[in-house]
C-alpha cells in the first residue's frame, strides 16, 4: 500500500518538477504574498485537482486544448489585473494582516483555474488507472504537488524579503504583470501546441 503512495509520489513530483511554470507562479504568489496563505490556498486548489484527476483521468486527458487553454489564460489574467490594481500599501504591517485571506483565495484561483490537464494531473490519473486504491494516489499526488509548492513558495518568500528593501513597489507592480501575461501566452501556447501534436 504505501509503494503505490511512494509510486505516485515520485511520478507525480518528477513529471511537475521539470519546466513547470506553476513553480514560476507559486514563487510569484510568495514573493507578493506571505508565504502561509498562499500554500494554504495552493494546498487547497491541488487537493481538488488532485481528486478531479484520479476521479476523472480520462476525461481530464482528453479535453479540449482550447478549453484548457482558455481556462489558463482567464486566470493568468485575472492575476494580472488584480496585481494591477491592488492598492500600494506603505504600512507592511496592515497589508499582511489583511491580505492573508485574500492571499489565500488568489493562490487558490490562480492554481485551480489554470493548467487543467498538465502533466501532473494526466501522471495522477494514469496512476489512478493503474493502481486500484484512489485515496493513496490521491495522497500521494497531493504531498507531491504540496513539496514542490513548498519548495517554490519558500524561495518566493526569501526572493520578496530581497526585493522589498531593493525596488520600489511600482516596479514590483509593472514585473508582476508582465511576468503573469508571459506565463499566460507561454501557458496558451504550449497548451494549443501539444493539442496539435
Amino acid at each position: 500500500m504505501f509503494t503505490i503512495f511512494l509510486t505516485t509520489f515520485g511520478a507525480v513530483f518528477i513529471a511537475e518538477i521539470v519546466g513547470d511554470k506553476l513553480l514560476y507562479t507559486t514563487g510569484i504568489l510568495s514573493a507578493r504574498y506571505r508565504t502561509v496563505p498562499v500554500m494554504i490556498g495552493v494546498l487547497a486548489a491541488f487537493m481538488l485537482k488532485m481528486a478531479a484527476a484520479v476521479l476523472a483521468g480520462e476525461w481530464i486527458r482528453n479535453l479540449a486544448p482550447a478549453v484548457v487553454a482558455a481556462l489558463t489564460a482567464v486566470s493568468f489574467i485575472g492575476l494580472a489585473i488584480a496585481l494591477w490594481f491592488k492598492p500600494i500599501e506603505k504600512h507592511e504591517e496592515k497589508r499582511e494582516e489583511t491580505a492573508a485571506s485574500k492571499a489565500a483565495m488568489v493562490s487558490f484561483a490562480t492554481v485551480f483555474f489554470s493548467e487543467w490537464g498538465d502533466v501532473g494531473q494526466i501522471t495522477a490519473a494514469t496512476m489512478a488507472a493503474r493502481f486500484s486504491a484512489p485515496v493513496l494516489v490521491w495522497a500521494g499526488a497531493v504531498v507531491a504537488m504540496s513539496t514542490k509548492g513548498f519548495l517554490a513558495a519558500s524561495a518566493g518568500a526569501g526572493i520578496r524579503r530581497w526585493i522589498v528593501e531593493r525596488i520600489s513597489p511600482q516596479i514590483i507592480r509593472y514585473a508582476g504583470v508582465a511576468v503573469m501575461l508571459i506565463l499566460c501566452i507561454a501557458s496558451v501556447v504550449e497548451t494549443l501546441s501539444e493539442g496539435h501534436a
